[in-house]
C-alpha cells in the first residue's frame, strides 16, 4: 500500500476523530453570586471551553431573570429553593471526544444552578435566539394598581396577561362583595317591613 492513500475505513476513523460539533452551553449562574461576580463566572465558563479546544462563535452574558418555576438545589448542604438566576449561554465547536469535559467541569462549578448543553443542528447554528434581546424587545409598560397606589412596571407579555387575569380577579371578587351586600341590604329590608 502506498503512502499516501490509506484504506477506507481508516480514513472514515481519522474523519470521526478530528469531526467537530457545534454545542450551545446554556446555563444558569445562582442569584446568590454578587451581581459583580458574575461576569467572572462566564469568563471561567469560556475559559474551559477554549481550554480544551473549543472555538466560541457566539455569546449572551448572563443577566437576572425570574424563573418560570422555583429550582431547588443542594447548596452548602441544604436544600435551598431559588425563584431567580442570572441566565446566558455561550455557543462553540469542539472536538466530540471533549464535550465530557465541559460537562464535568460544569457538574463540579458549585456557582451554577444548572446547565443544559446541546449539540446545534445546522438550522439552530444559522438562527440563533438571543433571549435577553427578544425579552427586552417584548418589554410593555402597564399601569397596575397596588394597594390602591398606581404604579408603573415593565412587563413582558407573559407578565402583562398575569396581571390582566389577576385585575380580573379583582373585580370578580368586588362584584361577588357587591352581591352580597346588596342581598343582605335587601335582607334587612324585608325583616324591617315584616316587623312594621
Amino acid at each position: 500500500m502506498s503512502e499516501t492513500k490509506m484504506p477506507a475505513a481508516e480514513a472514515a476513523e481519522v474523519a470521526l476523530d478530528s469531526e467537530k460539533s457545534s454545542y450551545e452551553f446554556a446555563f444558569h449562574v445562582l442569584p446568590t453570586v454578587a451581581e459583580g461576580e458574575v461576569p467572572s463566572v462566564f469568563d471561567k465558563i469560556k475559559a474551559q471551553i477554549t481550554k480544551v479546544g473549543g472555538e466560541i462563535s457566539l455569546e449572551e452574558s448572563p443577566e437576572r431573570v425570574d424563573l418560570v418555576y422555583d429550582i431547588v438545589k443542594k447548596h452548602d448542604g441544604k436544600n435551598l429553593k431559588f425563584s431567580s438566576a442570572y441566565f446566558g449561554w455561550v455557543r462553540f465547536t469542539l472536538d466530540i471526544d471533549k464535550i465530557a469535559e465541559i460537562k464535568e467541569f460544569a457538574d463540579d462549578d458549585s456557582s451554577l444552578l444548572r446547565f443544559l448543553i446541546v449539540k446545534l443542528t445546522k438550522e439552530d447554528e444559522e438562527n440563533p435566539y438571543m433571549y435577553h434581546e427578544e425579552l427586552k424587545a417584548n418589554k410593555k409598560v402597564q399601569n397596575v394598581e397596588e394597594d390602591d397606589k398606581k404604579v408603573q412596571k415593565d412587563l413582558t407579555d407573559a407578565e402583562v396577561n398575569k396581571e390582566e387575569k389577576k385585575s380580573e380577579e379583582k373585580e370578580e371578587k368586588k362584584e361577588e362583595k357587591s352581591d352580597d351586600s346588596k342581598k343582605e341590604e335587601g335582607a334587612e329590608e324585608e325583616k324591617k317591613e315584616d316587623k312594621a
